[in-house]
């Protein structure tokens, strides 16, 4: 089993690697540093979206990121609200980009 990465180290990995791409990202909330849950959304500039959330995988015996919702961007941004309203230390970070960029599966 691997050492999980600090959330906020993480995060600032993640933004940094978004911004070496070009891919405009924003932390929309944020969460606690060390232990907080991360959801990236990924607004695909035509009024729709897709939200990210990272879960553990048993079969795979990995942490992947999964699709929590899609569709169009207000009710994603609808569903977001709620997380955080009963998630606190949750990090939401907004990338922006119309090819669906978001570098969730890239190595990095």
């Amino acid at each position: 089993m691997s050492a999980r990465l600090a959330s906020g180290i993480w995060v600032a990995a993640y933004l940094k690697r978004l911004q070496i791409e070009g891919i405009p990202a924003y932390v929309i909330a944020r969460g606690d540093d060390t232990a907080g849950a991360v959801l990236v959304k990924l607004a695909l500039m035509d009024g729709t979206a897709r939200a990210f959330m990272r879960e553990y995988d048993m079969a795979q015996d990995t942490r992947v990121w999964r699709v929590l919702l899609e569709g169009a961007e207000r009710d994603v941004d609808a569903a977001i609200a709620r997380q955080r309203g009963f998630d606190r230390d949750l990090w939401v970070i907004e990338v922006e980009d119309a090819r669906g960029r978001d570098l969730l599966s890239e190595m990095g």
